[in-house]
């Protein structure tokens, strides 16, 4: 740091010093320490009616109320102090000059302003007591109450007095007994009407004998509402119902009578009232206009009947009337729909190929039905865009990537939409050498071609098997990626032909009919450098029993690659003193196994389907559940035609397509979210996975890629990304994986102040090595007994919300590790020296 720099990180130090030391002050108003809530004399902790009053108590976070301190720690006028600290000596001003310009000291002021926004914004004022605020709540109180059905309740406060200028306010609640209801009668002028509402009767939300509660007049309002409009009343009004009550105002009579009134339209015409009865009306008439020019007709120059549907463009159309009805709920002879109408938006919205679309609705000429016309405005068939990235990661010291991607909208007419995506990675790395010395010496390329068709594209597919009411659709996706000084510079080739459709709205169901992956290791050679944890456990036996100089450098370690291959072809072919009892020799032949795992190539085509539910009915929703269900089934048809076909095998006895032995496996996995909330910004949040991968005929092993691993910001926040398990392992790899994964984590969420929230949580999971090649029993699940093997990690976590992301950190400690003796398992690791820092965006589950 030179001396400019160290000035100003002093110069800096010193403002904000000068800014706390001027912050506000308290006043002499009284401060709500907390609200204490008790209804009969039992104390209410997380009840709906803590969050009605306006009395409300500063947020603390373990007992300290960070928020008010933030904003205490703020200045009134923030720029007239910075200006009166300048000017309160003679010649600071010049001295300022003299260290840093002008320029620089309008920025620091800049800056202090800006900073005391935040701790204004992020901070929360003091929960001064406000005059009428008890009045205010308590009338909030009884209106909540009376809302269940209480209309005799009764509320007081106390005020105890803990500090000077600090008072806790008791609210003391007596509900009394609540109203019933004692009968419901209905009063419906449209005969219509009253025949729908009959038919439906036993769908009734206000049933008699029970409470009176508003809510659930709400409800039945909206209930009826959608059942008149999704049954052919498409002008039916909601404020139409009407609800009357006959309330004992003595409240003696604690059994009400409700009355269900429901007039028909009342429209003045001159100086009288006409009554305009309710009625059902059909669909005599679809119309399409493709270019939404409304109702101007004479802007369309061609139209075709197709089905029950006629359908106007500008000049030729352009799409395939099939692709443009199939999806369209509003059909000529259906009864008026409010649902038909949204399902249809679903589906030209879905479609990707148009604007968003509307639907009107008008009388025929005869009065007695509807016309709908339907109104489409195509979006621009070519869409073009690009992006920039740059990076940091332990591979690579700087990082950049352009990329691009080019849509194509309608391309057989059909609606379907055709993407190519490209990105190509320069990087520059300092750890590889390069004999031209060149700066950028990694490179990355990638390509993707996916095409969606908006049906299930199969020989044998009807439209009663998938309908366009469930928004099917079929990809078609290839794809590849080249690598160069990159790990192993690995190709990867990817494929996939699948369908997505959703059953309901919260459920998504996804079929690869195909899925192919095929990666192809190029630089062998590079092992050792990679997987530099292997090396150092090889290198550390062979400084004992090599008897070779000239497989070692000038510092007396193994050469890469000559040296490494050559130690270990000596262990393994008894041409050092080791046996094969011995546990070097073990751990050389485990060293050479996970190599030939990891160098190998794989070739994996097969099939999966997923099912996804989510109840969740809005993002600002958290009280729902997330159910994930993955099947794969991988290499059962391509290794029977192998089989058949009399293919060779390798010295395993495993079948080979183009020296690639291909993998059969099945692999099952579930995923469970749940959330609770508590109400004010309070959530328990609860995940748990499990995954399993059965490797049998052509395979011994899961290819890596597709293996399980445990730790990371999104898993087990106590360990690193692949550094927990397999079992009671020390993790001796970098990359420890295994086809067995249990996790589990509970967080409870909270707000601390403004944007800034809190977290603390519990983390229980591991991963085995189940029905493979691995014979080190303390990587393997043989028992239940080796779940206690389940590691635990705990901690909290600070998350600032910037409304589009949040940017989450959270640490997390040891709390039982598998991997050290019984009796150190617990809490000897729970320190920050062994603490994991993990940085996320958004919240893992």
């Amino acid at each position: 740091m030179n001396f400019l720099e160290t000035n100003l990180v002093k110069l800096l130090f010193i403002l904000l010093v000068l800014e706390s030391c001027s912050s506000i002050k308290f006043n002499d108003e009284t401060i709500i320490h907390k609200n204490e809530v008790y209804e009969d004399g039992r104390l209410l902790s997380n009840s709906p009616v803590n969050f009605i009053i306006t009395t409300q108590s500063n947020k603390k976070f373990l007992g300290i109320p960070l928020g008010k301190i933030l904003y205490e720690s703020s200045s009134i006028n923030p720029n007239d102090k910075f200006d009166l600290w300048v000017q309160k000596k003679l010649n600071r001003r010049k001295k300022l000059e003299d260290l840093i310009s002008n320029k620089q000291i309008n920025a620091l002021k800049n800056y202090i302003s800006k900073f005391n926004e935040w701790l204004r914004k992020t901070g929360e004022p003091p929960a001064y007591l406000k005059k009428n605020d008890i009045e205010t709540s308590k009338k909030r109180i009884v209106q909540y109450y009376k809302n269940l059905g209480y209309y005799n309740v009764k509320v007081s406060v106390d005020s105890i007095r803990i500090k000077e200028k600090k008072i806790i306010l008791k609210y003391k609640i007596e509900p009394n007994q609540k109203y019933l209801i004692e009968s419901i009668i209905a009063e419906i002028e449209s005969p219509q009407l009253k025949t729908l509402y009959d038919a439906n009767k036993k769908k009734q939300i206000i049933i008699k004998g029970e409470p009176f509660e508003v809510y659930k007049f709400e409800k039945e309002r909206e209930r009826l509402f959608l059942l008149f409009k999704n049954n052919g009343i498409y002008n039916f009004q909601q404020n139409s119902v009407q609800f009357t009550a006959a309330i004992d105002s003595s409240g003696n009579d604690l059994n009400i009578p409700v009355k269900i009134k429901i007039e028909d339209i009342k429209k003045r015409v001159n100086d009288s009232i006409k009554t305009i009865p309710y009625k059902k009306y059909k669909i005599d008439e679809v119309l399409v206009f493709v270019d939404d020019s409304k109702n101007d007709f004479a802007k369309y120059s061609d139209s075709i009947n197709y089905k029950d549907f006629k359908i106007y463009s500008k000049g030729k159309l352009k799409f395939k009337p099939k692709s443009i009805t199939s999806g369209i709920n509003v059909k000529k002879g259906k009864f008026y729909s409010d649902e038909d109408r949204n399902l249809t938006f679903r589906y030209f919205n879905n479609l990707k190929n148009f604007k968003y679309p509307s639907i009107n609705y008008e009388l025929s000429p005869n009065k007695e039905s509807l016309i709908a016309s339907i109104y489409l405005n195509p979006k621009e068939r070519f869409s073009l865009g690009f992006d920039l990235d740059l990076s940091h990661s332990n591979i690579q010291d700087f990082g950049f990537g352009i990329g691009g991607g080019l849509g194509i909208r309608n391309l057989f007419s059909g609606t379907e939409i055709l993407e190519l995506n490209l990105k190509n990675t320069l990087g520059a790395s300092r750890d590889i050498a390069q004999n031209d010395d060149k700066f950028f010496n990694l490179f990355e390329l990638g390509a993707d071609l996916k095409l969606t068709v908006p049906r299930i594209l199969v020989p044998f597919n009807k439209k009663t098997l998938v309908p366009s009411i469930m928004s099917p659709k079929t990809e078609i996706i290839l794809g590849t990626t080249l690598q160069e000084n990159i790990g192993l510079d690995k190709q990867f080739f990817t494929g996939s032909y699948q369908f997505d459709w959703k059953p309901k709205k919260e459920q998504k169901i996804q079929f690869k009919l195909i899925e192919l992956e095929f990666v192809n290791n190029r630089n062998l050679i590079n092992y050792f450098n990679v997987y530099r944890n292997s090396y150092d456990r090889l290198n550390k036996i062979a400084k004992l029993y090599n008897g070779k100089t000239e497989i070692l450098n000038q510092t007396g370690d193994l050469l890469i690659p000559d040296g490494t291959s050559a130690f270990i072809n000596d262990v393994l072919n008894n041409e050092t003193i080791l046996n094969i009892d011995d546990n070097d020799y073990k751990t050389v032949n485990t060293i050479k196994e996970r190599y030939d795992r990891l160098t190998a190539n794989n070739l994996i085509l097969g099939s999966s389907l997923n099912l996804n539910l989510n109840s969740q009915k809005s993002i600002f929703d958290e009280n729902f559940y997330q159910f994930r269900l993955k099947i794969e089934w991988i290499g059962n048809l391509l290794n029977q035609f192998l089989k058949f076909s009399n293919s060779n095998k390798n010295n395993l006895g495993q079948y080979v397509l183009g020296g690639v032995s291909p993998s059969q496996y099945i692999k099952t996995e579930i995923d469970y979210i749940k959330h609770w909330s508590f109400g004010r910004e309070r959530v328990i949040a609860f995940h748990a996975f499990t995954g399993l991968a059965i490797p049998y005929g052509n395979s011994n092993n899961i290819p890596f890629s597709r293996s399980y691993f445990s730790g990371g910001a999104n898993d087990n926040r106590a360990w690193k990304a692949y550094k927990l398990g397999p079992g009671s392992s020390s993790n001796i790899n970098e990359f420890n994986e295994a086809n067995f994964k249990l996790a589990f984590n509970l967080e409870y969420r909270f707000a601390i102040t403004g944007s800034l929230k809190g977290g603390l949580f519990i983390d229980l999971g591991n991963i085995w090595n189940l029905w493979d090649d691995v014979e080190s029993d303390d990587m393997k699940f043989n028992s239940l007994e080796d779940l206690s093997e389940i590691a635990i990690g705990s901690g909290f976590g600070l998350r600032y919300d910037f409304d589009f992301f949040v940017f989450r950190f959270d640490t997390g400690f040891k709390t039982y590790n598998p991997s050290l003796e019984i009796n150190e398992r617990w809490w000897s690791e729970y320190n920050f020296r062994s603490a994991v820092f993990n940085i996320g965006i958004n919240y893992p589950f």
